[in-house]
């Protein structure tokens, strides 16, 4: 009777334990599935044939463990349906996607039957499997690829030998990462397609455009093999690298230039030795800004085809018109090499520069005169001349800079005195009254390097566009008053109204005025009258006592030297 009670307990413990189990029954002749997580995403289902990576628990009903991938801590890596596995295993794999895990039951004679294996597995044993699955691929495996960004515009594409800067993140199959150039906060740099990456990769980086974002996922034939990378990549994994390519050059590349804007007309195009003002924005070629002269609101100011700037620039430059627009991409072998800059600029950067010309002169340059004469000319001005004109002053571009009709007068100005930049000067010579004339003065002739602080910029070409109104002739050169008529041989003593034989200075200028007002004298025009006769007084006071005696007082014409006086 004990015994009986004692096997009827028995029997009842074995039925709670199996209604416990969460499964449903396993019938003997085939597998029980249950999926216990499914991935929203499945592009891929495990077929015959695949090769597959998982990590398990074995079991038996009762919860004990008989074996574990995770505690060896490598997957299984097998082929399914290859006859490698327990047959049960084999079916229940079939059909499962990445990252999904299912609870398999298998019956004995699916498992290891009669026989089991060993001291693990008794013979007849149900057998539990928690299975994961990380890594699917085939034999016959290529490397896929999908754009999921792609720029609207797209000059070039990436071709074997080229060089290409990208970021990427790595990971494998199921999504665990195992590296990313971002964290590194530095792109990949390399050739392509001549060996230097996996083969994965070198397939999957052709054809992409520069800021194109592109999914690239390779088997392991492609990418590190049966033995991974030793490190972070397991054996027999799929790659899945996510990259955006921000590069692209060959080191066959020239620059290449993109007229934007031309002015109508161009007169003039730069050259070899020209000195160049211009404006840029500078961008690497996915975009990113670098630098720009507009920011500090100031020009560029440079030589061209001297080697001051980059050699692409050099080259970029030349052949332009001022006023002109360009985008000038060049390659990093006529940049700023491997090495870049630092910060802004990395090493084998292609660099793309918006420039506008804002003018450019050779030092060599002269000024340029055209001139509108009037039809009747009877005297054309010289040195010494006081004239009065109007003027527009601008830079090369168009930029107004400055104009004598704003102040409601002309300006005036004595000739060849230094009053007006030596281009003035320059211009202002051999003109009729009425004649008006654009004078394009290079900075040598203007002002200079320096320019006039908030007028005028450094190295600048000027414009003028002048009018002459008025002209007074000048003296002849080292004099500041002459006769217009005979002098008298009475001079000295006419000049001598107190007869006291000395000619003071109100006397001496007294006189001078007299001839002036009466014609019989002229001044130099142009200048303040009373400096001009003070001077002449001066030059004739010799022993500088304040009185001209008879013997001190001389005509010009009597003088070894030349003075500014009578």
């Amino acid at each position: 009777m004990i015994e009986r009670l004692t096997g009827r307990m028995i029997f009842l413990a074995f039925l709670v334990s199996f209604v416990a189990c969460n499964a449903p029954p396993v019938p003997l002749d085939d597998i029980a599935v249950e999926k216990t997580f499914t991935p929203e995403k499945c592009d891929r289902a495990v077929q015959t044939g695949d090769f597959v990576r998982y990590h398990y628990n074995g079991m038996f009903p009762d919860g004990k463990k008989f074996d574990s991938s995770y505690d060896r801590g490598s997957t299984y890596n097998v082929f399914v349906g290859r006859g490698q596995l327990i047959v049960g295993m084999d079916k229940a794999l079939l059909g499962m996607c990445v990252n999904e895990r299912r609870l398999v039951k298998i019956p004995p004679e699916l498992a290891y039957g009669k026989n089991g294996y060993g001291d693990i597995i008794p013979p007849d044993s149900i057998l539990h499997f928690d299975v994961l699955l990380l890594d699917i691929w085939s034999s016959d495996d290529k490397v896929q690829i999908q754009t999921y960004h792609k720029p609207e515009k797209c000059d070039r594409t990436v071709q074997v030998s080229d060089y290409v800067r990208y970021h990427y993140n790595g990971t494998l199959l199921d999504g665990t990462l195992f590296d990313s150039s971002h964290t590194r906060m530095r792109t990949y740099d390399t050739y392509v397609g001549i060996g230097w990456l996996i083969a994965g990769m070198d397939q999957g980086l052709l054809g992409m455009c520069v800021g194109e974002k592109r999914i690239i996922t390779m088997p392991p034939s492609l990418g590190y093999g049966e033995h991974g990378d030793g490190s972070d990549i397991p054996g027999q994994a799929s790659l899945v690298f996510d990259v955006v390519l921000l590069d692209l050059h060959n080191p066959k590349d020239e620059i290449t230039v993109e007229v934007q804007s031309l002015p109508e007309p161009c007169p003039r195009k730069s050259k070899e030795g020209d000195f160049m003002r211009y404006h840029y924005n500078g961008t690497l070629l996915d975009g990113t800004f670098f630098d720009s002269s507009y920011s500090r609101n100031r020009t560029y100011d440079t030589y061209i085809g001297k080697g001051y700037v980059i050699a692409g620039m050099d080259q970029g430059l030349l052949g332009v018109c001022v006023g002109e627009r360009r985008r000038i991409t060049i390659p990093p072998h006529l940049a700023y090499g491997e090495e870049g800059t630092g910060t802004k600029i990395p090493g084998s950067a292609v660099l793309v520069f918006d420039v506008q010309i804002i003018d450019f002169h050779n030092p060599s340059d002269t000024v340029e005169m055209t001139s509108e004469k009037p039809e009747k000319c009877n005297y054309t001005t010289k040195r010494g001349d006081f004239i009065k004109y109007h003027y527009n002053a601008s830079l090369l571009d168009g930029t107004n800079i400055d104009s004598s009709h704003k102040y409601g007068k002309t300006y005036d100005v004595v000739l060849g005195t230094g009053q007006v930049i030596p281009g003035m000067e320059e211009g202002l010579m051999e003109m009729c009254v009425g004649e008006k004339r654009r004078l394009v003065v290079p900075p040598h002739l203007g002002y200079g390097e320096r320019g006039v602080d908030g007028e005028v910029p450094g190295s600048a070409v000027l414009v003028f566009d002048i009018e002459l109104l008025g002209v007074e002739e000048g003296l002849p050169d080292g004099y500041m008053f002459v006769w217009n008529q005979d002098v008298s041989p009475d001079l000295f003593k006419e000049m001598d109204r107190n007869k006291d034989l000395e000619v003071d200075p109100t006397e001496f200028s007294d006189y001078i005025q007299e001839q002036v007002n009466e014609g019989k004298g002229r001044l130099a025009p142009g200048y303040d009258a009373h400096r001009i006769i003070e001077s002449m007084y001066h030059n004739q006071d010799r022993n500088k006592d304040g009185r001209i005696t008879e013997d001190e007082f001389k005509l010009k014409a009597e003088e070894a030297a030349a003075h500014d006086e009578l």
